[in-house]
Order: structure tokens, then C-alpha cells, then sequence
């Protein structure tokens, strides 16, 4: 990211040296704001599923490193939004959600921030607030005589989001067409209520974000600002936080400890000193070595990589216990107890577990059609013996001397089976 200006502020100084910044409203201006401490500024979260994923994660380091260069953060839950659905970058309408599923959802989704926010009364301090809070009091006919008059329909069949579902012929609801609304009065009402003057999200949240200082302007609040990250793929192209098992959730109930420090462990060597920078701490020159690691030698950098960024969303003595397992796993073969381990009633483990349900019920697989591909690639263990036969079914013969089975896919996933 090259910008025309030096930056004077810590936290534009920041952002666009470890490469958060995609693109700016105006720079200058948001740099003196951030300069003087006056930056406030929040990133929305709709609450579509119980936990965030690692693909939110660059954002809430945004709001993380506005914190620590002196300004405040707003992480802002999405009650009503996601009542509506954000259409951008989909192919498709997001299934409705009931009163009660969202509120599920954002139980879940809240516990994240504390692990990276500092939440107070103190100038610095975050503070979380709902859109339901004013979204679901608003007057329909009011909102369309005094808000929705600003919007040209023109501009908004002009967005992205909006066009190229358009384009595909893939239907998109009347009800997805006002999200840009919402979006673009929540960052009117956020300024009134509590001085915010900066909304940060992903690049393809750019045409919503400036739909909003527009409406600020035509609305008679001040100067407000925009600042969107980059679109993260990984250097092969994959898309951040998926995983051919799934989403990389950031909930400890949705995905363990040591199979997060797994994920961060996995990164393609390309990707090592760009993710050092967005997801740990680290100072610049210290990635800058980790970095030039070559060979062999890059793996001890994915190691480091894989214990900050575990540190910091489940403390560091959870990190350190997920290393130290897969160091005991790896390096020496054995069937570390600190592996994420699943029960099974005794009785059950007796009556004959199918090995193909059992790596299903494992979450190593989605389904039984998958377990029986990876059998035929040798992609399942039971023990570390390649699983060669789908009929094949579990014993107390296949229980190691702790009681459990140790159950993998490849060489990289493990899981510990224990009757009881």
C-alpha cells in the first residue's frame, strides 16, 4: 500500500505499515484526527452465525490497534442489519433468522472482543452497542421521508453489491436493496450518539461506507471518514477462514485451541510474514527475520506464528499447550492427551462404532462419502495405521494404553476417541 503522504499518526502509521489499509476517504484528514486522539471509530458485525470467524479477525485487529495508539474503538453488533441480510459479495439471499437465533448469535459472538478490546469508561476504552438499539424503532414512512430521500437509485444499482447480482440474473430482494440504508444511517446515528467519525470494514464494504459520509453530508453532521482493509485470500488464492473442514470460528465451543493453532501452523510459506504483521504483535524487524527464513527453517516461523495469534484470542498457557501437543504429536509420536478429544458412551464404544461414522461424528469429515474418498487416498488412521477397509469397525483392541483412539486426517488432524 503506497500512500502519497507521510503519516504523523501512530495509527495510520500503523495500519498501513503492516498492510490493513486498502483504501482511504482522505487521508490527511483522518491522520489528523487520529493524531489528535479524536478518531472514534467503529466496524459493524451482523449476527449470522454463534461465533465470528478468522475471517473477521483483520477487523477486530483494526479496532485493536486503534486502541493502542490512543483512539477508540466501537465494535458495533448488527441486531437489525441482520435482520435485512448484507448482500454484498454473494451470489444469493442470507437465510432469515429468527428474534431468537439472533440473539443466540450474539451472545456468542460478543465474548470475542473482550480477548482483544479493553472495555471501560476511559477515553480509550471500547464500548459495544447494538443497531437495534435505534433500527427497530424507526417510523418506516418517517425513515423514507427524511433519511431515504438522500439515496439515488441510480447510484445504488451502480454498487457492486447491487450490480453484479443484476447482472448474473440472481434475484435480489427489496429487503437486501436497503441495507445500504441501515448501513449508511448507523454510521449518522453512531456520529450523533457518540462522536464517531470513522467507519473501517473490508474492501467490499467500501460502496456502503462512503454511502454513508455521503448521507452525513446531505444530514448536516461533520467531516466523516472511510477506511477499508484488503480483500485477504491466501497467496494461492483460497479465500481466509475456510478450510476443506470448515470454517476457522474463533469460539473456543466451536473450534479448540489446538486446531486453531493448527490453522495458523498450516500457512503456506508465502504467507508467513504478511500474516505475522495482521495477526500477531510483533515488531517489523522481527518479522522482517522470521520472514527470511528459508528452507526448513520457515516452519519455526509458522510455529511462532501459530502461538501469538493463539495467545492472543485464547491466553497464552492455551497457545503453549497446543505447541507443546503438536510438538509431542510430530516430533515424537505419540498421542498427546492434550488433543481435542470427543466421548462416546461405553456401551456404544462396545456395540461396534462403524470407523467411517466415527470420523464423521470426529468432525475430521463432513460425511460418510468423504470418509470413504479419504479411505481410498489413505487419508484416514486409526492409531496411526492407514484405514484400508470402510466396513471396518472399532474394539477395545484398537484402545491405546490411556483408553482412547487416536483418530487422524493426514498428518496434520488429530483427534482422541475416549469411551466412558
Amino acid at each position: 500500500m503506497s500512500t502519497p503522504f507521510k503519516p504523523q499518526s501512530d495509527l495510520l502509521r500503523v495500519l498501513i505499515e503492516r498492510g490493513y489499509v486498502h483504501q482511504c476517504s482522505d487521508f490527511e484528514g483522518l491522520d489528523a484526527k487520529a493524531k489528535a486522539g479524536e478518531a472514534t471509530a467503529y466496524i459493524g458485525f451482523d449476527a449470522t452465525a454463534p461465533s465470528l470467524h478468522v475471517g473477521s479477525l483483520l477487523q477486530i485487529m483494526m479496532l485493536r490497534w486503534m486502541q493502542k495508539t490512543g483512539n477508540k474503538p466501537l465494535p458495533l453488533m448488527g441486531g437489525g442489519t441482520t435482520m435485512v441480510g448484507d448482500p454484498s459479495g454473494r451470489d444469493e439471499s442470507r437465510k432469515v433468522l429468527t428474534l431468537a437465533d439472533i440473539e443466540n448469535n450474539k451472545a456468542g459472538i460478543k465474548s470475542v472482543f473482550s480477548k482483544f478490546l479493553t472495555f471501560g469508561e476511559g477515553r480509550t476504552d471500547a464500548f459495544m452497542v447494538d443497531n437495534a438499539e435505534w433500527l427497530t424503532k424507526l417510523n418506516y414512512i418517517e425513515f423514507l421521508r427524511d433519511v431515504g430521500r438522500h439515496f439515488s437509485v441510480n447510484r445504488m444499482l451502480s454498487m457492486d453489491s447491487v450490480r453484479m447480482r443484476i447482472e448474473r440474473e440472481q434475484e435480489l430482494s427489496f429487503l437486501e436493496f436497503n441495507y445500504m440504508c441501515l448501513q449508511s444511517y448507523d454510521f449518522v446515528e453512531l456520529h450523533k450518539r457518540y462522536g464517531v467519525v470513522l467507519q473501517m470494514g473490508g474492501s467490499d464494504q467500501w460502496g456502503n461506507i462512503v454511502s454513508g459520509i455521503d448521507l452525513g453530508r446531505r444530514m448536516g453532521t461533520a467531516q466523516l471518514y472511510a477506511l477499508t482493509s484488503p480483500l485477504l485470500t491466501t497467496a494461492s488464492g483460497a479465500k481466509m477462514g475456510k478450510t476443506a473442514a470448515g470454517a476457522v470460528w474463533l469460539n473456543p465451543d466451536m473450534l479448540s485451541p489446538y486446531d486453531y493453532w493448527q490453522f495458523w501452523r498450516n500457512t503456506e510459506d508465502r504467507d508467513v510474514g504478511r500474516f505475522l504483521k495482521l495477526f500477531t504483535e510483533l515488531p517489523i524487524d522481527e518479522i522482517a527475520r522470521l520472514e527470511a527464513l528459508g528452507g526448513s527453517e520457515i516452519n519455526d516461523a509458522k510455529k511462532i506464528l501459530a502461538t501469538e495469534a493463539t495467545a492472543m484470542l485464547h491466553g497464552r498457557a492455551e497457545a503453549e499447550r497446543a505447541a507443546e501437543t503438536a510438538r509431542k504429536t510430530f516430533e515424537e509420536g505419540v498421542a498427546a492427551d492434550t488433543l481435542p478429544t470427543i466421548e462416546v458412551s461405553k456401551a456404544e464404544f462396545d456395540a461396534g462404532l462403524g470407523v467411517l461414522g466415527v470420523f464423521v461424528t470426529a468432525g475430521l469429515v463432513a460425511s460418510n462419502g468423504e470418509a470413504r474418498r479419504q479411505v481410498k487416498g489413505g487419508g484416514l488412521r486409526v492409531n496411526d495405521a492407514a484405514v484400508t477397509d470402510e466396513r471396518a469397525v472399532l474394539s477395545a483392541a484398537d484402545l491405546n494404553s490411556d483408553g482412547a483412539v487416536k483418530l487422524s486426517l493426514g498428518k496434520k488432524r488429530h483427534v482422541l476417541l475416549r469411551p466412558r
